[in-house]
């Protein structure tokens, strides 16, 4: 069965950090792209950032030079480093696991809140 499970979310106030880590289980971790996505009220899913299998990364403009996406292959876990956040960054944040071979993999976590506000 396969588990993402997010953690590190919560209330911070604008210029503030968090860091957001997923465990991933069930899966062969190191061979997934793994994905950071966000969802605010009212408004679409987007990619925030993602890390490839070699370590490659890519983010959305708004967020570069702001959030680092890293992952530890030993541990099965991909982190978000959230740093100067603002208001526009409060979102539902959801861990995402993507595979494709013959197949496509796709696996979500059930999200975590982060919430910037004075």
């Amino acid at each position: 069965q396969v588990q993402l499970v997010e953690s590190g979310g919560g209330l911070v106030q604008p210029g503030g950090s968090l860091r957001l880590s997923c465990a991933a289980s069930g899966i062969a971790f190191s061979f997934y792209v793994m994905g950071w996505y966000r969802q605010a009220p009212g408004k679409q899913r987007e990619l925030v950032a993602a890390v490839t299998s070699g370590g490659g990364t890519n983010y959305v403009d708004s967020v570069k030079g702001r959030f680092t996406i890293s992952r530890d292959n030993a541990k099965n876990t991909v982190y978000l480093q959230m740093n100067s956040l603002k208001p526009e960054d409060t979102a539902v944040y959801y861990c995402n696991a993507h595979r494709s071979l013959t197949a496509v993999y796709d696996y979500w976590g059930q999200g975590t809140q982060v919430t910037v506000s004075s």
